[in-house]
């Protein structure tokens, strides 16, 4: 059965002048005028039957009947305050699902949350790394961070990371028999391939860097094929040939000297990273914590200058 309740605001002028045993301290807590604390309160008589206070020259006093309620509803509101401060502490704190793409979840996003845990050690970061894009409305996912033109209808969506297409090896191919000092070095060489884009026509391949690199004769196929990023750039490291990477995905392996970029062509891409989370929730404390580390990450890796090899 529904709940027949008097409005809350009438109760709240009632509770407070009960406790003050006064209309005008009740007024200055609750930040209204004395006039506004009775007429709450004689709205709140009239729907209960009952008088609650008898006013006398300078001074109100309860009745029976508001003695017998005032220590339920002083009750219920300090019970209500406590759940309303358990609930602004779990909106700061508590788990926080990012949805990513594994490669940039494991080249990128992983490597730096310790940092975010230093500074929000009451947030539990649960990363959910899986190449589709999360459904906010369905799913249990706070932030995405999704590789794409930045058309999210409906979502807030921010840049994060822009993009180069750039070859990358093992530091050994520098050196050797053959080593690849320049384009035309990478005939001798294997290509390796990430499948995980051939259905994206917009994104480098082969074919379009040796374009850019105006190599010709070279075939550009030829070589063995992954179905995920970081396979590819595992196989790079491993010296098994030269492999085409997302300069944001290689930094950590640039900077770990796992990987190194023999050649300065690259070919741009029309995709970058973006932010993106529902527009009601991005302002949640723990929401917009994350959204404002992921910024500054993305910040101090502008400032540092693209990884090239010297030609030897």
């Amino acid at each position: 059965m529904a709940r027949r309740l008097p409005p809350l605001n009438s109760l709240r002028a009632f509770e407070a002048a009960a406790r003050h045993l006064s209309f005008t301290r009740a007024a200055e807590e609750l930040h209204v005028t004395p006039a506004a604390i009775s007429h709450h309160i004689k709205g709140l008589e009239e729907h209960l039957g009952l008088k609650l206070f008898r006013r006398l020259n300078r001074a109100v006093v309860l009745t029976h009947a508001g003695q017998a309620c005032v220590a339920g509803l002083s009750d219920a509101f300090d019970r209500m305050a406590v759940a309303l401060e358990r609930l602004r502490a779990q909106e700061c704190s508590g788990p926080l699902t990012v949805s990513t793409s594994p490669a940039l979840a494991a080249k990128w996003l992983v490597p730096r949350l310790e940092g975010f845990q230093e500074l929000y050690p009451e947030i539990d970061v649960r990363v959910s790394a899986a190449m589709r894009l999360v459904d906010f409305a369905r799913e249990d996912v706070d932030v995405a961070i999704r590789y794409g033109t930045g058309s999210y209808p409906g979502l807030l969506t921010e840049l994060l990371l822009t993009n180069e297409v750039v070859p990358v090896c093992s530091p050994a191919l520098l050196e050797g028999p053959r080593p690849l000092r320049a384009p035309e070095d990478i005939r001798h060489h294997t290509l390796l391939h990430d499948d995980t884009r051939t259905s994206d026509g917009a994104y480098p391949n082969w074919a379009m860097w040796l374009r850019a690199a105006g190599l010709e004769g070279v075939d550009a196929s030829r070589g063995p094929r992954f179905d995920y990023p970081g396979l590819v750039l595992d196989a790079a490291a491993a010296g098994r040939g030269i492999a085409l990477a997302l300069s944001t995905v290689a930094a950590a392996d640039f900077a770990a000297g796992r990987l190194a970029r023999p050649f300065a062509v690259t070919v741009p891409t029309p995709f970058a990273y973006y932010v993106v989370c529902p527009q009601a929730t991005a302002e949640r404390p723990k929401v917009a914590a994350f959204r404002r580390w992921l910024r500054a990450e993305a910040e101090r890796d502008s400032e540092r200058p693209p990884v090239i090899h010297a030609r030897r």
